[in-house]
């Protein structure tokens, strides 16, 4: 995957997890659900390419499933965003 490509999927799981953390704290939201906030503070600053474990629990925390939350990240996507040229 181009380097530019995974940049723009960071910065969306980014703005969603921001987003979606609202103004719970890193380190409580990380104690909660067993997430390092060191992690959590990689993945708003969208340098961290996250675990799928790590993408699970944070659907969980935000009372979504799995597929709600891609759907919640999808939105930051620009357009007719895709990993694959065509």
């Amino acid at each position: 995957m181009q380097v530019e490509k995974k940049n723009i999927i960071l910065q969306a799981i980014a703005k969603t997890v921001k987003k979606l953390r609202g103004s719970k704290s890193q380190f409580i939201l990380g104690a909660e659900y067993d997430i390092p906030s060191s992690v959590l503070s990689d993945l708003e600053r969208g340098i961290k390419d996250p675990q799928l474990t790590t993408l699970v629990k944070l659907a969980n925390a935000f009372g979504l499933s799995l597929p709600e939350f891609f759907n919640e990240f999808v939105k930051e996507l620009p357009v007719d965003f895709s990993v694959c040229d065509k």
